[in-house]
């Protein structure tokens, strides 16, 4: 099994009613603690698509929760740059 279909498992697992995306990442790094919030989201959209999740409740839940956490910023995304300020062109 590739790393994130086995982190996708876990999230299949874990993911209850109810429960708020911060605590499902904890909660598949306890059992993934080299995961990352970015593979955590990606393993969420993959249950979705390629796990075969027949439970209805289910895939809303990692649709929610995959669609919040992929719109939120990373720790690991740079804040946004200023635009350089442009001198008068010397005529």
């Amino acid at each position: 099994m590739s790393e994130i279909s086995t982190i996708a498992a876990t999230v299949s697992t874990l993911a209850a009613p109810g429960m708020k995306p911060k605590e499902l990442i904890a909660a598949v790094r306890e059992r993934h603690p080299e995961a990352t919030k970015k593979q955590v989201v990606r393993a969420a959209f993959y249950a979705l698509t390629e796990g075969g999740e027949t439970d209805p409740e289910a895939a809303r839940r990692l649709h929610d929760f995959a669609l919040t956490e992929r719109a939120a910023p990373t720790e690991a995304t740079p804040a946004p740059r200023k635009p350089r300020k442009r001198k008068p062109a010397a005529a």
